[in-house]
């Protein structure tokens, strides 16, 4: 398989994140998104890519889909699963596109060509939703095709410096032989939260006897800082007027208004992020408050939605305090994308793109030592190259 590419099909493909993270030794030979925008993004970096469909999946046919794919990858929206969500799970209208992405897989399968290996990348509510029963759900639809199932809980802190923890539920079919050496007898602190082990010791019976706990080996790689993504000059935005730094100060509390305090301690200039979360005051009434840290780890991406959820960088400096929105390209730098991939025109354009994306380091790790090992196992790999 040196001299090989093995085809993977790509759906809610956004900016092409997994893509990039899968690298060279993988094709997409179809991807599939419904926003025009982030289609944009996606062709911008790898070209005409006729292999991308834009259209919503649920008017895909599986007639669409070529070949005998070794790999599908589908980061389906995580909207209807999110703790800050409606709660509404898989039967709201964004997190549900997963039944609409699962009919075309059972649709492969009928015809006799089914997917060795399948990637589901969300939040971590997706375990807790609706009680559980959403993850339960996911995991009966995939073992009653056939496949074997286990998650992993992976933080992308492992690799780029931003808190980023989301769910991968990794499905082989269950004719493959899975190697020793990529599973374990029990779970791994690392990568099976509390949260995760729970919910697995409650599934039916017959999904715990399909239940893998993968093996995944500690990151060895430097994290890096976040200072050491921020631009000097900043592409995109514009640094916040004295009033603006201001007024978000007064929405800091005592303790975060410290932490600023402190900063200007060091002798030198010191780089933070903030974020404006909405938290009960003394009085128990909600009032939107400004929160900063200081730890060279960036707060989780988000997409922008009414500019509250959007991250802003502070820079101090003495008695000099900056403040302004983070840039895209800084963005896409928290999520392992390189400089060279070209930025949507608009900001919010460019965040949706990054904010709703997979980390491509943790797709790149998955990749070297759970995917690939898994498809060469199988045997029954798509020759494209």
């Amino acid at each position: 398989m040196a001299n090989e590419r093995l085809g993977f099909y790509e759906f809610f493909a956004g900016g092409g994140m997994a893509r990039l993270g899968l690298g060279q030794r993988w094709q997409c030979v179809f991807a599939n998104d419904s926003c025009a925008k982030k289609a944009r993004a996606y062709r911008s970096n790898f070209g005409e890519a006729r292999e991308l469909v834009v259209r919503d999946i649920s008017k895909v046919q599986t007639h669409e889909l070529p070949g005998e794919p070794s790999l599908v990858w589908a980061s389906f929206p995580c909207q209807d699963l999110s703790l800050a969500g409606n709660g509404v799970g898989l039967k709201g209208e964004r997190s549900g596109t997963f039944w609409a992405f699962w009919r075309l897989m059972r649709g492969i399968a009928r015809e006799g060509r089914p997917s060795p290996l399948i990637v589901l990348e969300n939040v971590v509510g997706a375990i807790t939703s609706n009680r559980g029963r959403d993850f339960r759900a996911i995991l009966a639809a995939l073992t009653n095709e056939g496949y074997r199932v286990g998650a992993l809980v992976i933080n992308a802190v492992h690799f780029v410096p931003q808190s980023r923890p989301r769910l991968f539920i990794l499905a082989v079919n269950g004719t493959i032989d899975i190697p020793d050496g990529l599973k374990t007898d029990s779970p791994s602190e690392l990568w099976h939260t509390g949260t995760l082990k729970a919910a697995q010791t409650d599934l039916p019976r017959g999904q715990r006897e399909s239940w893998v706990w993968w093996h995944l080996p500690a990151p060895s790689m430097r994290r890096g800082e976040l200072a050491e993504l921020i631009e000097a000059e900043p592409t995109g935005v514009q640094w916040h007027t004295s009033e603006e730094t201001k007024r978000l100060l007064r929405m800091m509390s005592r303790a975060n208004l410290r932490k600023v305090e402190l900063a200007g301690r060091v002798g030198r200039p010191v780089i933070g992020t903030v974020y404006r979360r909405t938290r009960p005051n003394a009085a128990g009434r909600k009032v939107q408050r400004a929160e900063v840290r200081f730890d060279q780890i960036s707060g989780c991406l988000r997409t922008p939605v009414g500019g509250s959820s959007r991250q802003t960088v502070i820079v101090v400096n003495g008695e000099s305090v900056r403040t302004r929105l983070l840039s895209p390209r800084e963005a896409a730098r928290l999520m392992g994308v390189t400089d060279n991939y070209p930025l949507p025109p608009a900001y919010n354009d460019a965040y949706h793109v990054f904010g709703d994306g997979v980390a491509v380091p943790v797709v790149s790790w998955l990749e070297k030592h759970l995917l690939w090992p898994l498809a060469v196992a199988s045997r029954t790999f798509e020759r494209v190259a």
